[in-house]
């Protein structure tokens, strides 16, 4: 995987060079479509790009609004299983600024979708937040529940090292799939009955939940700017995320489009303006 820097309103466009004729797909919840385990974007052509909500997870905490990742397979790199990697190659690399207003989309009512045993909803808040609850039952992972306001040194701090985790009869049906292809321990927390299989244990208390609070925040970058607002997910995943975003811009008075604040030292250097980020190449 390259990430390649991209000029204003690009957005975040995945190019997988092994597809035969190119393939392009903009990175935006109208292009992902519903599966269980991982967040997948699909181009015209049928194209796939899968697990890209870590790395999304990542480009939003850094306020990369235009890059260009390129891959030469159908599947992000899952690195450690966690989005910390990403962080440090975008900043090892450097960001740009472009002199660009960035936008965003503000929530003004409640937005609810919700199954048997589990839920979404976006509500109108003063800043991005995201409040997620699990429950596994009788294993390990067993009830938790975090809250956090998303900004990038809480992201870097609480949430970028928290690992993916499943299972351990779930491996072969994810392998199945065509997922996972280089999963192992070195990349995903599994737990096999009351117990973790990975030796080092876990890198927070509630890892599992931190994990789930990442997942969210990359699944919802597929709006394609920052969200001013509140997501509350119980036990929720990426398909039940996805059908949030589509109950969302199915409500036409439930959001808005508005132009982000620069910081004081941003806007001198662009004569006032607000700022939008690029990412260098990584």
């Amino acid at each position: 995987m390259n990430l390649h820097p991209a000029e204003a309103d690009t957005g975040i466009v995945f190019r997988r060079t092994d597809a035969c004729g190119g393939s392009e797909v903009q990175a935006l919840w109208c292009n992902a479509v519903e599966t269980p385990l991982c967040t997948t974007l699909v181009d015209g052509k049928g194209n796939q790009v899968a697990t890209i909500e870590h790395l999304m997870a990542a480009l939003s905490a850094c306020g990369i609004d235009n890059a260009v990742v390129e891959l030469n397979g159908p599947e992000v790199p899952i690195m450690d299983g966690s989005a910390a990697p990403f962080i440090f190659l975008i900043e090892c690399a450097g960001v740009a600024v472009l002199r660009s207003p960035r936008r965003a989309l503000r929530i003004l009512s409640e937005v609810s979708v919700a199954e048997p045993h589990r839920s979404a909803s976006l509500a109108p808040g003063g800043s991005f937040t995201v409040g997620f609850e699990i429950d596994f039952g009788d294993s390990v992972i067993g009830r938790q529940e975090w809250f956090t306001e998303v900004n990038e040194s809480a992201f870097k701090r609480d949430v970028a090292r928290a690992r993916t985790f499943g299972l351990a009869q779930d491996i072969e049906k994810m392998r199945a799939m065509g997922l996972a292809r280089g999963g192992s321990l070195e990349n995903a927390i599994v737990v096999n009955g009351k117990g973790i299989l990975n030796e080092e244990g876990l890198r927070f208390h509630n890892e599992f939940v931190r994990h789930k609070v990442l997942d969210s925040i990359g699944d919802l970058y597929l709006v394609g700017t920052p969200i001013i607002g509140h997501f509350q997910g119980d036990r929720a995943g990426h398909a039940l995320t996805l059908r949030l975003l589509q109950a969302l811009f199915a409500e036409e008075g439930a959001w808005e489009w508005t132009e982000l604040a620069a910081a004081p030292a941003a806007a001198a250097g662009a004569q006032g303006q607000p700022m939008r980020a690029v990412a260098a190449r990584a």
